[in-house]
């Protein structure tokens, strides 16, 4: 979650600074339940789609810091070699697709990835797992997704991260249902509701749902109450939200709230948290300053096709 924090940060003064070219979407307030659903996969055999506000979840998944220093500042080193906008990178050989935009997309694309596991013998012991937000489950592609994965039981986890705003559409104007995990019924899946701001009660929830799911649960859906501390980017300042959200309850911080339940639970110290924080620190100004080193793509020469083009010439 610290370094989640501290990197984004970092990337709020370059967008600022005029450094990064196109929009800057970060995860203030949603590190809890995105962390500790990284942490509860297992690279190399569990997959993972995260969306915008995960960086907390990319990096306990295993995602290097660098990948996302190169990403932003668009070298020709990192994961999408400088071609595809500033936030849809992703490593597929580390059970990582690259994020699509579309609200909702990504529930399908787990359940699909799932099924292909399936279907080639590879599925045993593995989850797919994404994060959404409360927007994307007005979408049709997040209905369709997860009732495939209800009807084949597959092993997904589906975190929908409700901020109480889609953008700027609040919970009000979004659904009729007093918690959206009541949906969870509908589609004859597991269903948790969570505190997303309290970090230990992420964890045990997150955990429990890719428990099950492994065991043979089929989908779970975990809903995580919270509020995100900022605006749809870096481009809004979130003047919609009514005060009263933000000095509520989901209002507070979750880095905050994790720090105080670590040091009362004596398991870090203040010295400790401070050491993580400096390391962190320094460890992202290196990734900044080395990719801000690198090249950028030359439109000239860069080989732009994505897919293999050698076909057989006579494929019938």
């Amino acid at each position: 979650m610290l370094r989640a924090r501290i990197l984004e940060n970092k990337l709020s003064s370059l967008y600022k600074a005029g450094k990064i070219v196109g929009g800057v979407y970060l995860g203030r307030g949603q590190e809890a339940i995105s962390g500790t659903l990284g942490t509860a996969l297992v690279q190399g055999k569990d997959c993972f789609a995260p969306l915008i506000r995960d960086q907390a979840g990319r990096t306990a998944f295993g995602e290097p810091l660098i990948d996302c220093t190169r990403t932003y500042l668009g070298s020709v080193e990192g994961p999408m070699k400088g071609r595809d906008g500033n936030i849809h990178r992703g490593r597929p050989e580390m059970g990582m697709p690259a994020m699509i935009s579309h609200l909702g997309a990504q529930v399908p694309l787990i359940a699909g990835m799932l099924f292909a596991k399936r279907l080639k013998g590879t599925l045993d012991g593995c989850v797919g797992a994404t994060s959404v937000g409360d927007g994307a489950t007005s979408t049709g592609a997040f209905h369709e997704g997860l009732n495939l994965a209800a009807v084949e039981k597959l092993p997904m986890v589906v975190v929908v991260a409700n901020n109480q705003f889609a953008y700027s559409t609040p919970n009000t104007r979004q659904f009729a249902c007093a918690d959206l995990v009541e949906r969870a019924r509908g589609y004859g899946i597991g269903g948790f509701s969570v505190d997303g701001t309290d970090l230990l009660a992420c964890a045990s929830v997150v955990n429990e749902a890719v428990k099950l799911a492994r065991s043979g649960g089929g989908p779970q859906m975990i809903v995580a109450h919270l509020l995100r501390l900022g605006g749809h980017g870096e481009h809004d300042d979130g003047s919609y939200v009514p005060e009263a959200a933000k000095n509520g309850h989901y209002g507070r911080d979750c880095i905050e709230v994790g720090i105080r339940q670590l040091i009362d639970g004596g398991h870090a110290t203040v010295d400790d948290i401070l050491a993580w924080q400096d390391e962190t620190a320094e460890e992202v100004q290196r990734a900044v300053a080395q990719a801000q080193q690198e090249a950028v793509p030359d439109p000239y020469r860069e080989d732009w096709t994505a897919l293999s083009t050698k076909f057989p010439t006579n494929p019938l």
